[in-house]
C-alpha cells in the first residue's frame, strides 16, 4: 500500500489539473499557433509558466485504484498488475480468463 501522502498528493493534482484545465489549454493553443506574432506566443508561454506546476497533466501519475502502486498499472482496469492477477484468479473481472494453449 502506497503512503497516503503520496495518494493525496495525487488527487491535490487532479483537483489543480481541472482546475486549471481550460486555461492551459488556452494557453497552449496560443504558444502553438503559427499564425500568430512572436510576441503573443511569447507571452502565451509565460502565462503557461505562471500556472502551477501542479496544474501541468504530464505530472499527474497512473496509480492502482486498491494499492495506490504508481508502476505496472493498467490504464484499461486503472488497477496494478499483481491485483490484476488476484482478481482474475479469483474470477471478478469479467472475460479476464488464465491463458492455456
Amino acid at each position: 500500500m502506497a503512503k497516503q501522502a503520496l495518494l493525496q498528493r495525487e488527487l491535490k493534482r487532479d483537483k489543480l489539473v481541472a482546475k486549471f484545465a481550460k486555461k492551459h489549454a488556452e494557453f497552449k493553443a496560443i504558444a502553438n499557433d503559427f499564425k500568430r506574432t512572436d510576441d503573443e506566443r511569447a507571452l502565451a508561454r509565460l502565462e503557461l509558466q505562471k500556472l502551477p506546476r501542479n496544474a501541468n497533466p504530464t505530472r499527474q501519475r497512473n496509480r492502482c485504484a486498491i494499492t495506490g502502486r504508481p508502476r505496472g498499472t493498467f490504464r484499461q482496469f486503472g488497477l496494478a498488475r499483481a491485483k490484476i492477477r488476484e482478481l482474475a484468479f479469483a474470477g471478478d473481472i469479467p472475460g479476464i480468463t488464465k491463458a492455456s494453449w
